[in-house]
């Protein structure tokens, strides 16, 4: 079963071209991207230390806090999946790939926002102060909220994809495929994202706690609030 509506396969490869570009060899780097991640990194953890303490939400907190929203270097990850794409497009189903542009679509703006705060953020130590002025100075609360909105969208996408054991079944399949053409670090980040939310048995909690956290958050920060963690 392969995906019908051209939109998603366009979509995928547009957000995937955009992440290279923005992360290429020869892209710019801000000098702060790094620390930014890292901080943002260890905000998360504080954040959601609860869910990650929790063995129902454990592995799927670990999941978005380490693959999804970390400060790893993922240009290798994104240039495998540009590299697969035309194979993704042709085996996945259509509801699969329509996922996968959604994840990248998250990965791409939040690389973005990532990126731009960076380019403002003043000199010294980062803390809640100077964070809160770069991160109204490089976007808006509509931009803020609609990461937050994406991340939910792919949640939920998942945790319906993960129910279908067609789609499951085509992961296993590309195994051998995928170490053959030297993607198993993107076979590994797929696998571990559906047996992350596999096993939640249902993800509808994990996502209103991130939604209702990470909008609160946006909110305090573009009203000069310090938020409380």
């Amino acid at each position: 079963m392969t995906a019908k509506d051209p939109a998603a396969p366009a979509a995928l490869k547009s957000h995937l071209e955009f992440l290279a570009r923005l992360r290429g060899a020869s892209a710019p780097t801000p000098a702060r991207l790094e620390d930014v991640k890292r901080w943002q990194a260890q905000r998360l953890a504080a954040t959601y230390a609860d869910l990650a303490s929790d063995k129902r939400y454990a592995r799927a907190t670990s999941f978005f806090l380490d693959q999804l929203y970390g400060p790893k270097d993922f240009s290798g990850r994104d240039a495998e999946m540009l590299h697969i794409y035309p194979a993704m497009v042709r085996i996945l189903p259509a509801s699969a790939v329509e996922t996968a542009a959604l994840a990248i679509e998250v990965d791409a703006l939040s690389e973005d926002l990532d990126r731009r705060l960076a380019t403002v953020l003043a000199p010294g130590p980062i803390d809640w102060d100077s964070y809160a002025h770069a991160y109204r100075g490089s976007a808006t609360l509509a931009e803020r909220e609609h990461q937050v909105a994406l991340i939910d969208a792919v949640g939920r996408r998942l945790d319906r994809l993960v129910r279908t054991p067609l789609v499951t079944a085509t992961l296993k399949m590309m195994r051998t495929p995928a170490r053959v053409a030297g993607l198993s670090g993107l076979q590994h980040f797929l696998e571990e994202g559906f047996a992350s939310f596999g096993h939640m048995r249902g993800a509808g909690g994990f996502l209103e706690v991130i939604v209702e956290r990470e909008t609160a958050l946006a909110r305090r920060l573009f009203s000069s609030e310090r938020p409380s963690s």
